[in-house]
């Protein structure tokens, strides 16, 4: 059978035409936005979600300067791999034999995000949960009595009496929705401490300003 020269030639432009076409749907589909930097998508996805990140520490003076730096808001994104990536590491960070903290920051682990996870002993079987953008929109004028420690501030604890009773907040989920919900008690102090981290703040401030008043 013999085929015609200009059919033949229509038939290859027909089927580059849609191997462009159909590249192009792919490449759209797999191209997500992510609000990480290169340097943080590089530590984050330098290993896999069940390897544990290294926690930074107040007496290593690289590491203060980043603790001490404002975090910036993340766009929630249930299609950002690095995302997903990075809030199954912080679990494992926080769970760590050497860590088994009930909360951790993004900045904890040199990502400047407003990421946060925390264990919620007010619900039960005390879930960790994740919170991104997270803010205090209203504080109780009754405070609370804890002892607070911090996964970057090794060996020490100590008694802080400043802390609400009650706070409302309001967050992002990772499937961006947005809420906001009240939480009391000692589950709220992990959210005010965690919520610290991403303002550059540790518990060690709040005892400072304790002692100035009480002076």
């Amino acid at each position: 059978m013999k085929i015609g020269f200009k059919y033949i030639v229509a038939c290859i432009l027909c089927l580059a035409i849609s191997a462009c076409s159909s590249t192009k749907n792919v490449s759209d589909k797999s191209v997500v936005k992510t609000s990480f930097s290169k340097s943080e998508i590089a530590l984050i996805m330098q290993a896999d979600s069940a390897i544990p990140m290294r926690v930074f520490k107040i007496n290593s003076k690289s590491d203060s300067l980043l603790l001490r730096t404002r975090s910036t808001s993340v766009k929630a994104n249930p299609n950002d791999l690095v995302l997903q990536n990075f809030v199954k590491r912080l679990y494992r960070t926080v769970r760590d034999s050497m860590s088994l903290g009930v909360g951790i920051a993004a900045p904890q682990v040199g990502i400047l995000k407003n990421i946060i996870l925390v264990q919620r002993f007010d619900k039960e079987e005390f879930p960790f949960e994740v919170y991104l953008n997270p803010k205090i929109i209203e504080y109780s004028e009754q405070k609370q009595t804890y002892t607070e420690g911090c996964l970057s501030i090794p060996n020490r604890s100590e008694t802080l009496y400043n802390r609400s009773y009650s706070i409302e907040i309001e967050y992002d989920t990772m499937e961006n929705i947005h809420k906001t919900e009240t939480v009391e008690g000692f589950t709220s102090v992990i959210f005010q401490h965690e919520i610290d981290h991403l303002n550059g703040i540790l518990y060690l401030d709040h005892l400072k300003k304790e002692v100035k008043d009480s002076e």
